[in-house]
């Protein structure tokens, strides 16, 4: 399947040859700029041409019936956003779980013009003590760059804003809507 999926990226026009993937068993995946709908179909495209399996999360009302049979086995880990419940203590507790588990999230949470990003992504690899990969979807060079392993300290704002610097430079589907916000 590896061979088809980079056929299906060449034909878009996007490259997928990826010799600096760190090949680790457990990682937090950032995924940025999110400014489209594609952004998903390129991202997964690309992972997939590696031969690992991605997960991402979505919301458990799309798990249901054929179409969440479909979702589950493409990767998808349901989220119930009803309750008192802390996702990032379940989302750790999935880690520890887990022998094999690539977590694909979008740290700004949104398709929208959003320069203060999502925490959770950082909170679920901190408690999971689990590295971060740094991802950008560089719609100039139509490839996803790997920008690098981050591990958390736990000195969150020092943190993300190390994390905002790497995607210095990444062009977004649409431009307008990727803010990096404070990178100083």
């Amino acid at each position: 399947m590896q061979k088809f999926y980079k056929w299906v990226l060449k034909v878009l026009g996007w490259q997928s040859e990826y010799p600096d993937f760190p090949l680790l068993d457990k990682m937090m995946v950032c995924l940025a700029p999110h400014t489209s709908n594609w952004d998903f179909v390129y991202g997964r495209l690309s992972y997939a041409t590696l031969g690992i399996r991605v997960s991402f999360l979505i919301k458990s009302d799309w798990l249901i019936g054929p179409v969440g049979w479909w979702m589950r086995k493409i990767g998808a880990i349901g989220v119930d956003r009803q309750g008192h419940h802390s996702l990032t203590d379940q989302l750790a507790q999935k880690f520890a779980e887990s022998d094999r588990l690539h977590l694909a999230i979008a740290p700004e949470g949104t398709r929208k013009r959003n320069p203060d990003w999502k925490m959770g992504f950082y909170y679920v690899a901190l408690k999971a003590q689990v590295p971060i990969l740094l991802a950008g979807l560089d719609y100039a060079e139509k490839r996803v760059k790997f920008l690098g392993l981050f591990t958390p300290t736990g000195d969150a704002q020092a943190d993300i804003k190390a994390i905002k610097r790497r995607y210095i430079g990444v062009t977004a589907r649409r431009p307008e809507l990727f803010d990096l916000g404070d990178t100083d």
